[in-house]
Parts: C-alpha cells; structure tokens; sequence
C-alpha cells in the first residue's frame, strides 16, 4: 500500500481516532489505527472494542491495500511536520516507511489480518444536527456517576419517541434531564444507555463540524448504536442494564422558586465554595426577604457570605448542596436566567432555564445535604 496525504488532513483524523485508543491495552493491535487506501480516498479505523471510529479523508493512492501503526507515536511524529504533503508506503513485512522532502521515517506496524472488524451500521432511525446532539449531551454528561460498579450509571439514557428527543443522566445524588420537541425529521421509537466515553467522543466531532446543522444518521442494533456524520461514523457498544425510572424521581411540584441571574449566581458559588469542606464541597443556600445567601465555612480556616437580591417572600429556608452539582449546571444552561425550585431544607432542590424563549425542557434536580 502506498499513498500521499495532506499532513493536515491526516492529522485531523489521527487526532479524532486517538481519543478512541486506551493508552493502556492487553491487545497491542487495539493500540494501533488501521489505514486502508483505495481509490482517492484514505480511511482511518480505531477501536477499544467498546467504542470505534471509522472516518477517511482525501489521499492520491498508488498502491491499495491496508496496514497498522501505533496510532499516538504515528499522530505525534506527523504533528511536527511542516505543512506539505506526507507519503506512506507499506512494505510486506508491515513497516510503514513515512517520507516528505528529504525525510525518512520508518514505522513498526502489524497485520491489518489481526485487526478487529467493526459491525456494519443498520438502517437510520433517525437523524438530528449535529449541533443538537451536542447540546444534549453537554446538558447531561457531568451527571453521569463515575463510580464503575454502578454501570448502568455510567452513561446516559437517551431515548426516541415519537418526534421527541430525551437524554437524562444521573449519580444518585442529582439527576439531569434535557427534551426537545420536534427536532427528529421522522417519528421514532427507541431507547438505549450511551456510555460516558462515546458521549466525550461525539462531542470533539461536534466542535470538528463547522456547520452545527450537519445531519446526525443515527441508529442502533442488538449490541452497538451508530453516529453517522459525513464521511465519520462513530460506533459505541450499549451499556446494559435497566436505567432507573427518572420520571418518579423528578419533583411534581415545588413550594417556592425565585430568578437568579446565572452569572452572579455562578460567581457567588465559585467565590463561597473556596471555604467549603473540599471532600463534601457543601454549602448553604438561604432564601428570606427578598435575598437569597450563599454561605460557607471551615472552622479551621474561615468562611464566606454572599447576597444575592431575589424576588421571594415566602419563609425562611436554607437548604444545603454540593457546590459542584450547582455550579456545573451553571456552566452547561446557555440563558441568563436560571430558575430555582425548592420546598424546605429535606426536599431536593430544582434548578431549570429562565427567562423567555425558553423551547426546550431542561430539568435538573439536586438533592439536598445535610450540614
């Protein structure tokens, strides 16, 4: 096989089949990308057996045929090239000779025999942009637990019905839900666990994309759900298991709410939380008169206090959060207004977009700390 490619092309490709590849693998071959040239066209395959990427670009090719190479070591030598075009060249005893100019470089590779085959993708269900998908999974994947022996947490449940979208995520100790009307070109009837890892995948071929109108082709099997993106296909194996019954735990109703403004809201938690206990990160939130307060404090080291001006004049309540929970939701709303539900210090407490022109449903609830 032989070949010559742009070395910013390349480049771009090697870097979105990387985030794939685990720097740690039992299987040497799974460290390894698969190059496979024929007629203009050089397409790059990586997988963990858990998650695979297949996506190609633009090549003058020789000699078809197909190879492998360390991905990283063959991504981290092509990134110091100049910009100019880089020539491949496979010989029998799968070495891979890599030349620009005057350079030379000779790579180590295996059999493109040893190397896993990845399932063919089945027909649609369902196309979305690629924007969209990404503004799901931004609203949802810092939910998602990180403790490996809940795994049927370790993703978020996303779910087709009718023309509607839902993707929810949760770690037992908050949960967030995010569901938009209508924004499916067909109807479609669906449900699968999509783990944390392809969620952070399908975000990089996101910010890759630079119309956030790309047509998502999105469809599943038995095993594997498919990501259809331009000449990109994403591959990610199902978690399996049942996803708790998220609409029991979402509140059907709340005592109170105020408007807050989510910068200063946002600032006020960074600023308090510098004095909150850095395993439990609590700190309170009390609501009275008009003002809502964020307050923190360690004994050894001292404490904060901040005044927010609110409209409420309901009782005075303070409910105690993990800064964090709080805070990330802040970073993924895109309005300025936040809403913040909340009935008395033992109930969870409920955070959602403000302000107008809010057409999209965006719920996440926290549960409450005890201080």
């Amino acid at each position: 096989m032989e070949f010559t490619v742009s070395k910013s092309d390349l480049v771009r490709e090697l870097n979105l089949s990387q985030g794939v590849v685990e720097r740690k693998t039992t299987i040497p071959i799974l460290s390894n990308v698969l190059l496979e040239a024929s007629g203009e066209r050089l397409t790059l395959t990586a997988t963990d057996l858990e998650l695979g990427i297949r996506c190609s670009t633009a090549a003058r090719v020789k000699t078809a045929g197909a190879g492998t190479i360390p991905v990283k070591r063959l991504l981290d030598y092509v990134r110091l090239l100049p910009e100019t075009d880089v020539t491949v060249k496979f010989s029998d005893n799968n070495w891979a000779t890599i030349t620009y100019g005057r350079s030379k470089t000779r790579m180590a590779g295996m059999s493109r025999e040893s190397y896993p085959e990845l399932p063919q993708m089945p027909e649609t269900l369902a196309q979305l942009p690629i924007g969209t998908l990404a503004s799901l999974i931004s609203k949802t994947i810092f939910a998602i637990s990180a403790e490996e022996s809940r795994f049927t947490l370790n993703g978020a449940l996303l779910q087709l019905k009718g023309r509607k979208i839902t993707m929810v995520a949760t770690d037992g100790h908050r949960l967030a839900m995010v569901e938009l009307e209508n924004p499916l070109e067909v109807e479609a009837n669906y449900k699968a666990l999509l783990p944390r890892k392809a969620m952070g995948e399908l975000l990089k071929l996101a910010a890759d994309s630079e119309d956030k109108n790309t047509p998502v082709a999105f469809s599943g099997d038995d095993n594997h759900l498919f990501f259809q993106i331009g000449q990109r296909l994403m591959i990610s194996r199902k978690l399996t298991g049942n996803f708790p019954d998220f609409e029991r735990v979402l509140p059907k109703s709340h005592a109170h709410k105020v408007e807050l403004d989510r910068d200063e809201f946002r600032a006020s938690i960074d600023r308090v939380s510098q004095f909150a206990d850095e395993r439990s990160r609590a700190i309170k939130l009390r609501f009275a008169d008009n003002e809502a307060v964020v307050h923190s404090s360690l004994s050894e080291s001292g404490e904060s206090e901040e005044s927010l001006g609110v409209e409420y004049g309901g009782p005075t309540v303070e409910i105690g959060f993990n800064a964090q929970y709080m805070a990330e939701f802040l970073r993924a709303v895109p309005e300025t207004k936040v809403l913040f539900h909340f009935k008395d210090a033992q109930s969870a407490g409920e955070m959602t977009p403000g302000g107008e022109g809010v057409n999209y449903e965006y719920r996440y609830v926290v549960m409450p700390m005890r201080i």
